[in-house]
């Protein structure tokens, strides 16, 4: 929601943005990957605003306890002020993972750890299915590669009220309609 922009100096944050990320698909170039809007070499904090700028939905894919020594709720929010969707990792930190679905994050990790492997640096990717979302669900993700496409599936840990922050954008924001309805409660017996 608005709030989010008032948090902090977020956006002065954001430009820290997975800046210490190793790129698996750079020879382990730290800090920048492709923008698959012109093919060139760049930071991880410009590609996602300009891709932000231009309504661009976009994820992050991650390894092994993706998150670690980023359990501030800032390293979740930052993801989520650029535009981010998703987060798809072979595994989390578990304080992480649940900072990303407090920001209504989709945090998503492999079904076959292998399919990893599978995501090419410039693939786009289309996750299915969410409107079917359910505890213990398993969640379409089709990759679309330069010569063609290629299905893999993704699991989730969400409960029932982390589903509802998916849902609602955020938990912040099912505490604000709750607000609201308590307000307008409170104008009618009044």
């Amino acid at each position: 929601g608005p709030w989010l922009m008032y948090r902090g100096h977020l956006d002065k944050l954001s430009d820290n943005l997975l800046l210490g990320a190793v790129n698996a698909h750079q020879d382990g170039k730290v800090g920048s990957g492709m923008n698959l809007l012109d093919g060139k070499i760049e930071s991880f904090p410009h590609i996602a605003r300009e891709y932000k700028e231009r309504g661009i939905k976009w994820v992050i894919i991650g390894d092994n306890n993706y998150g670690e020594g980023s359990s501030r709720e800032h390293a979740a929010m930052t993801p989520r002020y650029l535009g981010c969707e998703a987060v798809i990792a072979k595994s989390f930190a578990r304080i992480h993972e649940t900072n990303l679905k407090k920001q209504g994050i989709l945090a998503l990790t492999f079904v076959d750890p292998l399919d990893y492997d599978k995501i090419m640096e410039d693939d786009r990717i289309s996750i299915t299915g969410l409107n079917d979302l359910r505890p213990k669900s398993t969640i379409n993700c089709i990759l679309h590669h330069n010569d063609g496409i290629e299905e893999i599936s993704l699991q989730h840990s969400y409960n029932e009220s982390q589903m509802e922050w998916f849902r609602a954008g955020s938990a912040l924001n099912i505490l604000r309609s709750m607000e609201d309805v308590e307000e307008n409660e409170n104008k009618l017996t009044r």
